[in-house]
């Protein structure tokens, strides 16, 4: 749905429908999406005066931060990517150049700009798909060539045979539109791989350099194309895809996609709290040193700053950054100062409750129980989950959550597969059967494993 048309409550209800709890965060970035159009609506002067207010989700794992940026991304077509902070190091050290999430995102908008344009080039290209099968059915005339000893060349085919080759191509166009043809062979020549990736030894901070040679030997060297005889029914998508290809301009998609990134980006840092100082300072020894720097060379681009592409350059003065940590064993204060300036908006993400857990099985559209009973039904086998089962395993993830490390929604993947372990290994031998979950059977499956503390560390 486009950006304009979705009011902070619009997007609030649009991600209820796929995440439980968490409304304090969800209206955040509600309203930090919705600011987004308020802002093209300025003047030019001011437009450009107004920053996106990003925003730092604090909680623990498994209770929605990464879902909730990625669904609102999907909602408005925004170029969006999720790094984790922990993998950068500063410039020097090995490691990742923060510069390449941006790298990263832009790649993402032109995934999106290429897919859209597709879309509307799509029946033209049929069309050309189409004319070039019946090319390779019905083979051109060989071209004029010239005679022997400097005479003059051959004769041009005759206006009775080019209209013999008219009717022959009509009678082929009927049948092909008929599908009479799917099963005759043809000749396709297909262009071969391209050159392998070239890789360079050394830090992250090399990477455009990498990218850099990679084009240009990509340039100097010209694909090999190899011919393969398929059928018709096996070429069209192949042919499909070459025509398609050859209507869209790649740079008009490259200058649309920077475009698309500066106004409507999305970055997601996730474990932001992974580069912070921690309790104990550090001193400056140690990977404190490499923390310091990341935190550094994030604030320029999270500031706003341009960084350079092998499709051109990318200011980030408008991308929006939405970071998350957990925060156990540090604070959002062990932050730079000018980098926590840079993140106004705070939002403190609430442990799932007992209730949530039998809420997130029930309600999203895509929910656990959903997928294994798609999963299954793959298999006709039907399978279908009591109100009591499900208040079971709802009770056994809190308790479990508790008692052991708290990891949130995704304990419950790790119960189902428990639970579900047996049918699904023999589903194939019971197709057509109906099969029913209730409580009893999920203490049996996970009765012993949950009494054992020091087992369910390790099962559960």
């Amino acid at each position: 749905m486009p950006e304009h048309e979705l009011t902070p409550r619009q997007i609030v209800a649009e991600l209820d429908r796929d995440i439980v709890g968490q409304a304090d965060a969800k209206r955040a970035v509600a309203i930090a999406l919705r600011n987004r159009w308020r802002r093209r609506k300025l003047t030019d002067d001011l437009r450009v005066q107004v920053t996106p207010k990003n925003i730092m989700l604090i909680g623990p794992t498994g209770v929605g931060k990464t879902e909730i940026a990625r669904r609102l991304a999907s909602l408005v077509g925004a170029p969006f990517v999720k790094t984790e902070a922990s993998k950068f190091t500063e410039v020097g050290y090995y490691g990742r150049d923060v510069e390449s999430l941006i790298r990263d995102l832009l790649e993402a908008a032109i995934l999106l700009i290429r897919a859209a344009e597709r879309e509307k080039v799509q029946e033209q290209a049929k069309g050309r798909v189409e004319e070039r099968l019946l090319d390779l059915l019905l083979p051109g005339p060989p071209p004029s060539q010239q005679a022997p000893w400097g005479g003059p060349p051959d004769e041009p085919p005759s206006d009775e045979a080019a209209e013999r080759r008219r009717r022959t191509r009509d009678k082929l166009a009927a049948a092909l539109a008929a599908g009479k043809l799917e099963d005759r062979e043809v000749e396709l020549s297909i262009p071969g791989r391209s050159m392998a990736p070239l890789s360079i030894l050394g830090a992250g901070n090399v990477e455009q350099m990498e990218m850099d040679l990679q084009n240009m030997f990509e340039k100097m060297m010209p694909r090999p194309t190899q011919s393969r005889r398929t059928t018709v029914r096996e070429a069209r998508p192949i042919l499909l895809q070459q025509e398609v290809d050859g209507l869209l301009d790649p740079e008009k998609i490259n200058q649309a996609a920077i475009a698309l990134t500066e106004e409507s980006g999305i970055v997601f840092l996730d474990e932001i709290d992974k580069i912070a100082g921690g309790e104990d300072g550090g001193g400056g020894r140690g990977p404190d040193v490499s923390r310091q720097g990341v935190q550094r060379d994030l604030l320029p681009i999270v500031e706003g700053t341009t960084v350079n592409t092998k499709y051109g350059p990318v200011k980030t003065d408008h991308v929006l950054f939405v970071a998350a940590g957990a925060f156990h064993r540090s604070k959002p204060s062990d932050l730079m100062p000018e980098l926590q300036g840079r993140f106004p908006i705070r939002v403190e993400m609430h442990d799932l409750a007992r209730d949530d857990f039998a809420r997130i099985l029930r309600e999203p559209r895509a929910s656990l129980l959903r997928q294994y009973e798609a999963l299954l039904a793959a298999e006709r086998v039907e399978l279908a989950f009591t109100d009591d089962a499900i208040e079971a395993m709802a009770d056994l993830a809190f308790q479990v959550n508790r008692s052991t490390q708290n990891i949130g929604a995704r304990r419950l993947h790790t119960i189902l597969e428990r639970v579900l372990e047996e049918i699904s290994f023999d589903a194939p031998e019971r197709a057509g059967e109906r099969i029913v979950i209730d409580a009893e059977t999920v203490r049996q499956r996970l009765e012993d494993v949950a009494r054992d503390e020091d087992l369910s560390r390790y099962m559960l």
